[in-house]
């Protein structure tokens, strides 16, 4: 059962980092870029390098803090549920970035079943300039029965439409995707070793979710976007099923102008990876043109 008094006693470590040339091509190649036969040469090469918006997702965070030894969590058994990105400005590279989170919410699933902890990540610039706001939201299994309130506050499900989809795309990912995935910060062995794998409830190591994330908006980007990152400024999942390494992943789209849903999946295990996605394009026109 999860320990509410422990939770709000700990504090997560604020972090930095800078958005580097090398930080951003390891982080491209972690969500698979480079393994299609699309041109991704701007994401893998230092000429002209641009930057994933999805990489806010690993800059400014201690890595994967639930494995924290002060929360005693099961953490080989905590799932990541959800998970939003909004950008309020472009990453750039050399920026230094600082990283905040805190915890918001908690909900109590009942006696035996899960407990769910959302926590809010805020991304800024040494100056205090805001450039992304992330949430997240951690299944924890069996830990539910403290007492709070049994759901989370929060936006609605993103309903998919039920007409047929405008696009779709499907991208590999490599038997090695999970063990390159995690050099950009989150070594959660569930990730990389067996045992712990198991002891999870999986045959074998999974993908991060961040990454099938991560791979999902590279696809977002060729389908909505002209190959062009810097238009993608607010993605929305919730995490359905895991990904095993070397998988293909199928990135189907349903598009209203600036508006997006889309859903991913595995296509040879006609299984969901994530649902009730949400994207936004083509935000900030007045920081990207002061870049240029």
């Amino acid at each position: 059962m999860l320990n509410v008094e422990q939770l709000r006693r700990f504090r997560v470590p604020e972090a930095q980092d800078v958005c580097d040339p090398r930080g951003a091509i390891l982080y491209a190649l972690g969500v698979g870029a480079g393994l299609e036969a699309i041109d991704e040469q701007h994401l893998i090469f230092e000429r002209d390098l641009a930057v994933l918006p999805t990489m806010a997702l690993v800059l400014g965070t201690p890595g994967f803090w639930p494995m924290a030894p002060e929360l005693g969590w099961d953490w080989p058994r905590i799932l990541h549920g959800e998970q939003t990105l909004k950008l309020f400005r472009p990453l750039e590279l050399g920026q230094l970035v600082n990283g905040r989170i805190e915890i918001i919410g908690l909900a109590d699933k009942g006696v035996g079943k899960p407990a769910l902890v959302r926590a809010k990540r805020v991304l800024t610039t040494p100056t205090d300039r805001l450039i992304a706001e992330m949430e997240e939201v951690w299944v924890l299994r069996d830990a539910g029965g403290f007492g709070g309130a049994r759901d989370l506050d929060g936006s609605e499900p993103v309903v998919m439409p039920e007409r047929p989809t405008d696009a779709f795309l499907d991208l590999p990912t490599a038997s090695n995707q999970a063990m390159l995935y995690r050099l950009t910060g989150d070594r959660n062995p569930l990730h990389i070793d067996q045992g712990t794998a198991q002891a999870a409830g999986f045959d074998r190591p999974i993908l991060h979710g961040l990454a099938t994330m991560g791979l999902v908006g590279r696809a977002l980007t060729h389908l909505c976007c002209d190959g062009d990152p810097a238009s993608l400024t607010e993605m929305r999942v919730r995490f359905t099923a895991p990904v095993w390494p070397g998988e293909t992943v199928r990135t189907e789209v349903w598009r209203r102008g600036d508006e997006i849903s889309f859903r991913a999946s595995v296509p040879d295990r006609n299984r969901i990876v994530i649902d009730g996605g949400h994207a936004r394009i083509g935000g900030f026109k007045e920081e990207r043109d002061a870049l240029k």
